[in-house]
């Protein structure tokens, strides 16, 4: 799964509270079905990170099977967001930025032109 491919559907939910990173497909999964009552199996892509905030987690089910996406950062930490639960959903772009390195607690976006419905 490439990030910057990835379809603008797709959902990400970020799991706010810190993770242990020895966890594989199953922990993760059972975190997101347990603590987040999200399924994951759905085709979103989940984002866990550690408590230090040098490691970062996503699992994905493609279809047939789990993918994770592991990072590991030599200098510096992720800079995420905090909210109110279990799980913050995160926009594609929030996603990318995080991975990035770009501080998401100072950002807003602009407003854009989108197609409602209701025409």
């Amino acid at each position: 799964m490439m990030l910057s491919m990835t379809p603008r559907a797709m959902r990400f939910w970020f799991y706010t509270t810190p993770t242990d990173m020895r966890k594989g497909f199953d922990g993760l999964s059972g975190l997101v079905r347990d603590h987040c009552a999200l399924d994951p199996l759905t085709g979103d892509v989940y984002v866990f990170i550690s408590r230090a905030r040098m490691h970062i987690k996503l699992l994905y089910w493609d279809g047939d099977g789990f993918v994770m996406y592991y990072k590991r950062l030599e200098q510096g930490r992720f800079d995420f967001p905090l909210g109110t639960g279990a799980t913050r959903e995160l926009r594609r772009d929030e996603m990318l930025m995080l991975l990035e390195g770009v501080r998401l607690l100072n950002t807003s976006k602009k407003e854009r032109y989108t197609l409602t419905a209701n025409r």
